[in-house]
């Protein structure tokens, strides 16, 4: 069993599971990613949580990985430390007989889970989190390749082979190793806030991707929600992103009261619609100052703000950036 009591003061425990045939790049990917965020983290407050992080085996014998470098666990299922967070990397190729190697470190899983780590399973791993029994009934996603494989060994798992991503309360999946990347750099949003989340995505991120909200599948998300009015307000709201009306003409139109627009939008959603309509406006905005030669202006007006100077305060508040300079800075990603 881990020691459940062993938690390092002022840090965060990350362990990473380590076995023979697993991609090298699914851990050594979030490990400088995550260190990329503490690093920026603790330049700007010297008293941040650093990390502490461990590769957990089955054994303490060296792995060899698939790309030719050694590997050696820090320590065993028996032995290990309670950790807040927890990664299994990919197989390379057929994961079955991986998994019968390991079957300490497919209960090590159960009881980390039931500790209240988040776990990140990676393509193929993702099969040590279905053969543990933490994925019964819930959504996941695994490598296209193994899809149909994974369907048939793991029938009481909801598998999403559609989607990148899926997130079911604190288990987390991905199909890809860029989908892990926009997991870490959601991971780390959560850790060190928004600015170091901000800058590991541009130091790391070689392409634009959509942002991590908008890739997953999310257990009970807003946009799955049972309230067929407010979803159908929501996609007036996207639709019409250079209207004039508030929110309250908004309301109106749907024959809805302010105070009963706001309050079922917020118990449909779990945000406020004034925070929604705002973020659909700046991923609009991001997408045309990506792919458009409109002016900024120009922008400003297509997704319902008076002015650039309005759009400015806007994009500074939540991206850290003009609109000018994220326009200079995907551009320069697209196309360079």
């Amino acid at each position: 069993m881990p020691n459940l009591n062993n938690k390092i003061s002022n840090k965060i425990k990350v362990s990473l599971l380590v076995y023979q045939h697993m991609l090298a790049t699914s851990l050594t990917l979030p490990v400088e990613m995550l260190r990329a965020g503490e690093a920026f983290a603790l330049s700007h407050d010297k008293n941040g949580k650093s990390l502490s992080i461990e590769l957990v085996g089955e054994d303490l014998q060296p792995i060899k990985s698939r790309a030719g470098i050694n590997i050696m666990a820090d320590n065993t299922p028996e032995s290990a430390d309670m950790a807040e967070l927890i990664i299994v990397p990919s197989i390379w190729r057929n994961p079955r007989p991986v998994l019968r190697k390991h079957p300490k470190l497919i209960s090590w899983l159960n009881n980390l889970w039931a500790g209240g780590s988040t776990l990140i399973g990676v393509g193929t791993g993702n099969c040590f989190l279905a053969e543990s029994g933490l994925l019964n009934g819930l959504p996941a996603t695994t490598h296209w390749h193994y899809a149909e494989q994974f369907r048939r060994d793991y029938p009481e798992v909801d598998l999403k082979p559609d989607f990148f991503i899926t997130q079911s309360e604190r288990i987390y999946c991905a199909a890809s190793l860029n989908s892990l990347a926009d997991i870490i750099v959601h991971i780390i949003h959560q850790y060190y806030g928004r600015e170091a989340a901000q800058h590991v995505e541009r130091n790391f991120s070689h392409e634009i991707r959509k942002p991590y909200e908008e890739q997953r599948y999310l257990e009970g998300a807003a946009d799955r929600h049972p309230d067929e009015l407010i979803a159908q307000i929501q996609f007036w709201m996207r639709t019409n992103l250079s209207s004039t009306l508030d929110l309250n003409e908004v309301a109106a139109q749907f024959n809805m009261s302010q105070r009963s627009f706001t309050r079922r939008f917020k118990a449909a959603t779990g945000t406020k619609a004034t925070d929604y309509w705002q973020q659909v406006r700046i991923e609009s905005a991001k997408d045309l100052l990506s792919s458009s030669n409109l002016s900024i202006q120009e922008i400003s007006f297509e997704v319902g703000y008076s002015d650039q100077g309005y759009l400015t305060r806007v994009f500074k508040k939540h991206l850290g950036q003009t609109p000018k300079e994220y326009r200079g800075l995907v551009r320069k990603k697209l196309f360079s």
